[in-house]
């Protein structure tokens, strides 16, 4: 006895209709069926070759397809070919609408850009966490960004938020006591940004940082001349490497970080990159 065919039908990748498909089956375990994905259903006469098989086969019909006119097209076919037909999309997209003044998009495949946009997401955070803090410096190459500057300057955040923007931040702090790595002077200048801010400030930041860690907040780390002697080496470090400087002295994150994807965007454009 030949296995009952149910075809699985969008116009994208179909995977949501096959799974639907498949998990009303499985409640059947005394039988089995041949779910049949039919992907990327985009004419009229696709629909009538989907009926015409169906019909042939005595098969029914699920289906995620978005166009009103191959829904009403299918509809209609089924219908006068007596195929059992099961719309899967369109009683949700109903009820959605109930929920909200705004007109669907009517796109097939949207569900998937927002899975891609997703994925980028997660592949920019998991690259911010890998190369933070100059941990491997073999990121620079891979990055959309490399942020540089000295301790306290906003690096980690920065590259965090501009991760949740799918930018691949690396980041590196200026130390004079520690070489840089020669990664550093293997991107374009136009993929680092140089971050100073105020001595004063910076000496309130670290501070308060020492003050939160029970530490003296008069160590080294926060001295005005330590600070001054830090600032000074790191923008001779970025007169070197001829790359852009953001004052983050009165900036939120989200302004600087608007500023760098600028620059990210201008380098995509202009360099294809």
């Amino acid at each position: 006895m030949s296995k009952p065919i149910i075809y699985a039908c969008s116009d994208s990748l179909g995977d949501t209709a096959e799974r639907v498909a498949r998990a009303a089956a499985s409640q059947y375990d005394k039988q089995e069926f041949d779910i049949v994905r039919l992907p990327y259903i985009r004419s009229e006469q696709q629909i009538e070759e989907l009926v015409k098989k169906a019909e042939e086969n005595k098969a029914m019909i699920c289906y995620t397809i978005i166009s009103p006119v191959l829904r009403r097209k299918l509809k209609d076919l089924t219908q006068s070919a007596k195929v059992t037909v099961v719309d899967i999309i369109g009683p949700m997209l109903s009820g959605v609408g109930t929920l909200t003044d705004t007109e669907p998009t009517m796109k097939a495949g949207m569900i998937h850009q927002l899975d891609e946009e997703y994925f980028k997401r997660v592949e920019a955070i998991e690259f911010a966490v890998k190369f933070d803090d100059g941990k491997n410096p073999m990121g620079f190459l891979k990055a959309d960004i490399v942020i540089v500057g000295v301790s306290r300057t906003s690096k980690t955040p920065l590259s965090m938020y501009l991760a949740h923007k799918r930018v691949k931040a690396a980041n590196l702090p200026l130390v004079p006591e520690v070489a840089l790595p020669p990664e550093l002077f293997e991107i374009p200048a136009r993929k680092v940004v140089g971050l100073i801010i105020d001595p004063f400030k910076l000496n309130f930041i670290r501070s308060e940082r020492l003050r939160s860690m029970g530490l003296d907040s008069n160590a080294s780390y926060a001295n005005i001349e330590r600070i001054n002697e830090e600032l000074t080496y790191a923008r001779s470090i970025m007169r070197r490497l001829h790359c852009p400087i953001i004052d983050v002295s009165s900036k939120a994150i989200e302004e600087t970080a608007n500023l760098i994807m600028e620059i990210v965007k201008r380098n995509k454009e202009l360099y294809h990159e």
